[in-house]
């Protein structure tokens, strides 16, 4: 996992300008979790992590996750949180969204 070094400034929106399909991108470790920088461009198939919890921070567009019960739809602002071994997808509503997410380095992911 190739990260900035710390005391790095980070420019997210020069990071996103040009991206046109689905990438996931480090940004920085925080002890023992990583922020990666997600844009989407199509849905990310089903899937839980049994060893954390992960954040969700919309910078742009709308960012759609997909829970067994139902859909939460953020803005750009809103921050939601899936907890461990709960089963999800995540999906841009339109084109194209742009989200922060915060999850243990080591997470492991299980596709469902």
């Amino acid at each position: 996992m190739l990260v900035p070094s710390p005391l790095t400034v980070v420019a997210i929106k020069q990071i996103t300008q040009g991206i046109d399909r689905y990438q996931n991108i480090p940004l920085s470790l925080v002890n023992d979790h990583v922020v990666r920088l997600s844009v989407m461009t199509e849905p990310y198939v089903w899937h839980f992590h049994p060893n954390s919890d992960e954040v969700f921070l919309v910078v742009e567009g709308v960012v759609c996750i997909d829970l067994e019960e139902r859909t939460v739809e953020l803005a750009p602002g809103q921050l939601f949180t899936v907890p461990a071994n709960v089963r999800h997808r995540t999906r841009p509503q339109g084109s194209r969204s742009v989200n922060l997410t915060f999850e243990l380095a080591g997470m492991e992911t299980i596709l469902s």
